[in-house]
């Protein structure tokens, strides 16, 4: 039995189950399956590796009967610090079967320092890491930190995959491998779908990372909705640019598990380009944000190349797709699915291939299968927002996380008095009910009492051809409160100020809107799942280290 005090409502769940979007199904009883009816399929490849969902399976239950013989119980928490590698479904498969909970969401841009506070904050149990693998691993320890911490039983570590045999470091243990023998009689698998088996932190983008509590049900009706909708099938080669610490990843993982098809990651760190990899492993299926889009096509660009290998459908998540990105996927045979989601409900909204362009194109689509999406009253967030106009996005149903770890208060807060969970994004319906999203609440410029999207400026901006990135942000200002800075990523000639200024006119951006300062940045700083922290632009600015060039839109004279 787990012990952790979760949302669960067991009349809730029973409506689920009454329409299928809940089953009686784990995420290991489904990889079973398959390696049961398709005991030689492919189901997982890494950089260097292919295996079986046979094999799979065998090694979950040899980390799953390794972790019981360390004195795990169900509930118990364990973290995963890895780059794109087979043991991060491994992993994540051992914990569904054992109703452990599995802590994926540790990046690579972590220090070890923040890695400890983050095992201390849950009581990890149990730790999986590669040495070497993060931001300062080269003068610490993490595998000697995690061991002296109380509550941690196992530590694990798994050399680079490039490395060969090496020793293991002081206090970890060997990762387990197919049929290793476990000192006692090992439990039956769980058949609890209901069961807390992800705890995952939030990016971040909008203050401290809270842990978001998800069960094997709340997951898989995410997958079970995408996979119906898209036709996703055993024949489907799915490849995620996304690293599996981000949900994106765990979305891919989703699909797999209930489709059958093969799971393909991405490892920037093994030498071959994405491109490169994509086309090699004949993926039909690519999942990632609208970053790993642009930078496929500039390199597409150089290349000449006409095709984007065998891949018949782009998931992009994470940020607003720009128009003209959507546009030359759909010319070079790839259907882009536009996603909105969050770690909290996953990828619950998305477009459809039978919808027409402007919708793919412009909008997030609709909610899935077993989920509501209603806007609300960004200032009075009981109140719903009238037709047509910019509201909180709030949310229901069977995708839904079951709570923030340890953090009541961050869980009451989430939602509003109706119980929708408010998601901090503003967005509009169109005609059609399509989502179209707008931006963060907290993105919001408010200049002079004037509300400004920043989505919309940076729309028309990335159809510039030459800007690859754009991005819109608040800076302070004594008199209006804020004003609008624009800056741009263009690896080629930049444009000037004025010239932008006249672009995003042109496009059809008000002059209400205009920014009033510009800059081009060589980069920009980000999230592990490659979105903007804008906060961290603004903080620059404040701080002088970003040099602002003052901008003012003059109309052209009639």
């Amino acid at each position: 039995m787990s012990t952790l005090l979760t949302l669960h409502d067991p009349a809730r769940a029973a409506v689920y189950y009454r329409a299928g979007t809940w089953r009686p199904e784990t995420m290991y009883a489904l990889a079973s399956r398959h390696a049961h009816q398709r005991s030689q399929a492919y189901a997982l490849r890494d950089a260097r590796r292919r295996i079986t969902w046979s094999a799979l399976v065998d090694w979950a239950d040899a980390v799953a009967t390794s972790l019981h013989d360390s004195g795990l119980r169900p509930g118990d928490r364990m973290s995963v610090w890895l780059p794109n590698r087979l043991e991060n479904v491994v992993v994540q498969l051992a914990c569904s079967r054992n109703g452990y909970v599995c802590n994926p969401s540790l990046h690579q841009n972590y220090t070890t320092a923040e890695i400890v506070a983050l095992l201390s904050r849950i009581e990890c149990r149990a730790l999986f890491a590669q040495p070497g693998w993060g931001a300062d691993a080269a003068s610490t320890d993490i595998f000697g930190d995690a061991s002296r911490l109380g509550h941690v039983k196992a530590v694990y570590a798994l050399p680079p995959l490039e490395a060969g045999d090496v020793s293991l470091p002081d206090g970890a243990s060997a990762m387990p491998m197919p049929g290793a023998r476990g000192s006692g009689e090992q439990p039956a698998p769980s058949d609890n779908p209901d069961q807390i088996v992800y705890l995952a932190f939030t990016s971040g983008t909008t203050g401290p990372p809270k842990g978001v509590m998800h069960s094997d049900n709340t997951l898989l009706a995410n997958g079970r909705a995408m996979v119906s909708d898209w036709s996703q099938n055993e024949n489907t080669v799915l490849l995620s640019l996304s690293p599996m610490s981000h949900h994106i990843g765990t979305v891919a993982l989703e699909q797999v598990l209930v489709s059958g098809c093969e799971l393909v990651m991405f490892d920037p760190t093994a030498g071959m380009a994405a491109l490169d990899w994509i086309v090699s492993t004949g993926a039909t299926y690519v999942m990632g944000v609208p970053t790993h889009a642009i930078d496929l096509l500039q390199e597409i660009d150089r290349r000449g190349m006409t095709a984007l290998g065998s891949v018949k459908v782009f998931y992009m998540a994470g940020a607003p797709i720009p128009t003209e990105v959507a546009r030359r996927l759909l010319a070079l045979g790839a259907m882009p699915q536009n996603v909105y989601g969050m770690t909290e409900d996953g990828s619950h909204q998305y477009t459809l291939p039978t919808d027409p362009i402007e919708v793919i194109t412009g909008t997030c689509g609709k909610a899935c299968a077993g989920y509501e999406v209603r806007l609300w009253n960004p200032e009075h967030p009981d109140i719903e927002a009238e037709p047509g106009a910019v509201g909180e996005i709030g949310s229901r149903g069977a995708l839904l996380m079951l709570g923030y770890f340890n953090n009541q208060s961050a869980t009451e807060n989430s939602f509003n008095r109706a119980g929708w969970f408010l998601s901090g994004d503003l967005g509009r319906f169109d005609a059609q009910d399509n989502l179209e999203i707008v931006g963060r609440k907290k993105d919001l410029i408010i200049r002079g009492g004037h509300n400004i999207h920043p989505a919309h400026i940076e729309e028309y901006a990335h159809r510039h051809p030459a800007v690859r990135k754009a991005a819109a942000f608040g800076v302070p200002d004594e008199r209006l409160g804020e004003k609008v800075c624009l800056a741009i990523i263009a690896p080629a000639e930049a444009p000037s100020g004025d010239a932008m200024l006249q672009h995003l006119a042109s496009e059809g951006l008000s002059k209400f809107d205009m920014p009033e300062y510009f800059i081009v940045v060589p980069e920009f700083p980000l999230t592990a799942s490659g979105k903007i922290l804008k906060r961290e632009l603004t903080q620059w600015a404040r701080e002088g280290r970003l040099q602002l060039q003052p901008v003012r839109y003059r109309a052209p004279q009639s």
